[in-house]
């Protein structure tokens, strides 16, 4: 392709994708997939911090997955440091589809305790797809300090990190359904129970968990 053409179609992509109508944006997004071209790149990327229909996030995803990983990921990276929580939040989702296991070091503790619930989710769900082997157990101590955080889609996104890392999670949890936050202690062992059992669904091992953490937690009684 030569410079003056490809000067031509980045501007082009940049414009559809500002559509005022999110089908004309999801079909500018699947062209953009379809017919990869290296000055997309940088375009789409853009696109994913602003994109506000959910549909067409998900398809820049899935076109910047069909262009060469090592641009994307090179642009990707820096949007983790942005200060604009759905930038951060959709670069880690589109790296974990990526899946280059080379951008692990660029998960960090921060991203991992994220106040943007979004972001916190899907740095989880990066972190435990890409985790190399022998860091499973470091990871599960970092996410083990969010056990109680937020509500049930949130409680449930921290449960499937766990039930991904498997058996080196394992220590993290038990010590998790000791702390002193009965919050803590019942998502801890509704994780627990998951990580037995991923085939229970996740309301039924929360209502048994509040069961077991109430029953524990009850002071003992005299004959």
């Amino acid at each position: 392709m030569d410079g003056k053409h490809g000067g031509r179609i980045a501007p082009r992509l940049k414009s559809a994708l500002e559509a005022a109508e999110s089908s004309a944006r999801l079909q500018a997004a699947l062209a953009a997939g379809m017919r990869p071209a290296p000055e997309y790149v940088g375009v789409l990327v853009e696109r994913c911090g602003t994109e506000p229909d959910f549909y067409v996030r998900d398809m820049l995803t899935w076109a910047l997955t069909q262009h060469d990983a090592e641009a994307a990921v090179g642009l990707l990276l820096p949007e983790l440091e942005s200060e604009n929580p759905q930038a951060r939040s959709q670069a880690l989702h589109t790296l974990s589809k990526i899946g280059d296991r080379r951008v692990w070091p660029a998960i960090t503790a921060d991203l991992l305790r994220d106040e943007d619930d979004e972001v916190a989710r899907a740095a989880w769900r990066t972190a435990a797809g890409l985790v190399p082997e022998g860091f499973e157990a470091d990871l599960a101590e970092t996410l083990s300090t969010q056990f109680g955080r937020g509500g049930r889609e949130v409680r449930l996104s921290l449960s499937r990190a766990f039930v991904a890392l498997g058996p080196a999670a394992a220590p993290a949890v038990e010590r998790a359904r000791a702390d002193p936050d009965e919050g803590v202690r019942t998502h801890a062992v509704a994780t627990e129970r998951l990580m037995l059992d991923p085939e229970e669904g996740f309301d039924a091992a929360i209502a048994e968990a509040e069961r077991i953490v109430t029953l524990l937690g009850a002071p003992l009684t005299g004959e």
